[in-house]
């Protein structure tokens, strides 16, 4: 179902969590593991940006030479 790993798995992976950091630190867990997340995906998005600027500034001289 969620590839190698049932769903009686997640379950018991669940109960584990919650022996381990109880109930209460469940979201700050979860709230700092979201932020994580976006952020890399910002530092993706940004990079992706800049990388497509170097192309046009690299790509914009040529273009000139044949003009």
């Amino acid at each position: 179902m969620f590839g190698a790993m049932s769903i009686w798995h997640w379950l018991i992976v669940l109960v584990i969590v919650l022996v381990i950091f109880g109930p209460g630190k469940l979201p700050q867990i979860g709230e700092g593991l979201g932020k994580g997340i976006r952020n890399f995906k910002k530092a993706v998005d940004e990079g992706s940006e800049i990388e497509v600027e170097k192309r046009e500034k690299l790509t914009s001289p040529e273009e000139e030479k044949k003009a």
